[in-house]
């Protein structure tokens, strides 16, 4: 039997069992290891604030039609984060150049399920490299997250860059900032993670309820403003903070997944008379400009290069590693304690 996680309403989670589904052609059998939660686009489901829950997404307009919606309950293996170990291959791959072969293992997404059911071109590339332990696999898709906002922020040397929001993908986004050259200020609402991001990279902290954040980036700035800001919490008012932050001309990146009406706003305000850059990073494709040369998968390829590397630490944010069985458990803690949690990885 096959057990998959599931959200059957808001705040409503079961682990389901289903029979194992037969292999078809073209695709390999993954036993998953780990599957790591995420603690922001994957809560959108679970909290039911998913625009897909009330509205459905026209992939060909690339726009979002009122009426109906585009999922509903239950939603079922949500995950983007998994690693596991091959099983079983379709036979007419076998012995086909860069086709993962069994025991390997590989990364990917097939959400949180035991077992996953994968086309072979998409494990192309997606062995884990050597000597790299396999719960580090479950951070190829968020560290290429957090790749992406920083190739989309166009970083020099020298500058001075503030990253708000110091979850798991905030504090990748600081370690990458700096790996980049640039200085970097970590805002967080949380002093604990304030803490984590000096341990990675982060040269000043700031404190999101207790600290007039845009100006002491000025002060510290000789009054210009940070370059670069990224903003990866997600949260509107902090979008807002990252926009007055920024110099003139300054640009912002904007990578969480923002939920409602943009309550904390202003885009008259600082945005209108600095000519602030605002611009989009979203895992479904590169910067533009980069398009010829990065794709998704050489993100999330070169991320765990750099983790295999020693470059850039990611089990150290593992805080818990729940058996799936607990699944419901490990999504209440992220809802309503996060502060006790950083990456909570399910293991099967």
């Amino acid at each position: 039997m096959e057990r998959v996680v599931q959200f059957t309403g808001p705040r409503q989670v079961e682990v389901a069992e289903h029979t194992q589904a037969s292999l078809p052609p073209g695709h390999l059998r993954v036993r998953t290891r780990f599957s790591g939660i995420s603690a922001g686009t994957e809560l959108t489901a679970y909290r039911g604030t998913n625009p897909y829950l009330t509205r459905t997404w026209d992939a060909e307009a690339r726009i979002f039609r009122d009426g109906s919606a585009g999922i509903e309950y239950p939603v079922a293996g949500w995950g983007y984060s998994e690693v596991g170990e091959v099983t079983e291959v379709s036979p007419e791959l076998v012995g086909t150049p860069g086709v993962p072969v069994l025991g390997d293992l590989v990364w990917g997404i097939w959400g949180h399920r035991s077992e996953g059911i994968v086309p072979a071109d998409r494990m192309i590339g997606h062995t884990l490299p050597p000597g790299l332990e396999p719960l580090a696999g479950a951070f190829a898709r968020v560290g290429a997250i957090a790749y992406n906002a920083v190739l989309a922020s166009d970083i020099h040397v020298g500058e001075d860059v503030a990253v708000f929001g110091q979850g798991v993908i905030g504090l990748l986004t600081t370690r990458l900032a700096q790996l980049n050259g640039a200085r970097v200020t970590a805002v967080d609402a949380l002093d604990g993670r304030l803490e984590t991001a000096r341990k990675y990279g982060a040269t000043h902290t700031l404190n999101a309820r207790t600290d007039a954040v845009a100006e002491r980036i000025r002060e510290a700035t000789d009054g210009l403003g940070a370059d670069v800001a990224i903003e990866i919490s997600g949260v509107y008012p902090a979008l807002h903070e990252a926009l007055r932050a920024v110099t003139v001309g300054g640009r912002v990146v904007a990578s969480g997944f923002y939920q409602g009406d943009g309550t904390g706003l202003r885009l008259g305000d600082e945005f209108h008379h600095n000519r602030v850059q605002l611009v989009c990073s979203q895992i479904g494709g590169v910067p533009p400009q980069l398009a010829g040369r990065w794709t998704v998968d050489r993100l999330q390829q070169t991320f765990l290069k750099l983790v295999a590397d020693g470059q850039v630490d990611v089990t150290s944010l593992v805080s818990h590693v729940v058996p799936v069985s607990d699944a419901a458990d490990a999504y209440v803690l992220l809802d309503e304690r996060p502060a006790d949690a950083l990456q909570v990885v399910l293991a099967f």
